[in-house]
């Protein structure tokens, strides 16, 4: 037909070509607070290098930008056995205009899949499993049976005289680069008053502190990769009892 003629652009295709160019041409930088300085706290996505090969490509969200997403990674991987923060690095790519297209899983897709990339898909990227996968064996390959947390690794972290569990408790989940679950709102929590203990401290005997003086039946297990604590006499698969209360 003279005059007309219908013209499909594949922008998602284009978008992802760019960036794969731009990903594979970028130099990358450690993961550290020095570097993590320059990054800005907007959305985009990165890639994490453990010994300059690729393990993990992620994405921001409306919760996190670049920065917030990057820097609690190299907490995490801080507070892991066996893993030295030293070997990790990253790239980051700033996207300014964010369309429909799944980024994160067309640039997971190009570099070979979940199988290709250690971290993706094994644990890395996931937040509190729930109660119900507590007994649940991890695979050997899975990120946290690698890397699994260390327990005794000091944080900036102390008790107050006079405080209670309870107290003690939320305080302490908030300071610990992985997840802390526990029962929450219990009365022996709110009865219990403990002693002081300067910091830092490691989790293991911060939470042995909070533990030893709640009314008998709490334990405190470590998992592979995160701690729980619960009214129980119960054992778990991969994993160590580090805290039984005494009444």
């Amino acid at each position: 037909m003279k005059g007309y003629v219908e013209f499909e652009f594949d922008l998602p295709g284009a978008l992802l070509a760019r960036l794969i160019e731009v990903l594979d041409g970028l130099d990358t930088a450690p993961l550290n607070s020095a570097s993590l300085q320059a990054v800005p706290e907007e959305q985009g996505v990165y890639q994490l290098l453990l010994d300059d090969q690729l393990v993990y490509v992620g994405k921001t969200d409306a919760e996190a930008g670049l920065q917030k997403r990057l820097s609690r990674h190299a907490r995490k991987i801080i507070y892991r056995v066996g893993l030295d923060p030293e070997r990790v690095s990253f790239k980051a790519v700033r996207i300014f205009v964010f369309t429909a297209v799944d980024l994160e899983s067309d640039l997971i897709r190009h570099y070979g899949g979940v199988k290709a990339i250690d971290w993706n898909g094994s644990g890395f990227g996931s937040n509190d499993p729930g109660r119900q996968r507590d007994t649940t064996k991890v695979d050997p390959k899975n990120y946290d049976a690698k890397y699994p947390i260390d327990v005794d690794r000091e944080i900036a972290f102390a008790i107050d005289g006079d405080e209670t569990a309870s107290s003690a408790l939320a305080r302490l989940k908030d300071a610990l680069p992985y997840t802390f679950r526990y029962q929450r709102a219990h009365v022996d929590f709110d009865e219990t008053v403990l002693t002081a203990l300067k910091g830092p401290l490691t989790p293991r005997s911060a939470i042995r502190h909070i533990v030893e003086p709640l009314p008998q039946g709490w334990q405190a297990t470590v998992l592979l990769g995160y701690i729980i604590l619960y009214k129980e006499e119960r054992d778990y698969p991969q994993a160590e009892v580090i805290a039984i209360s005494k009444g």
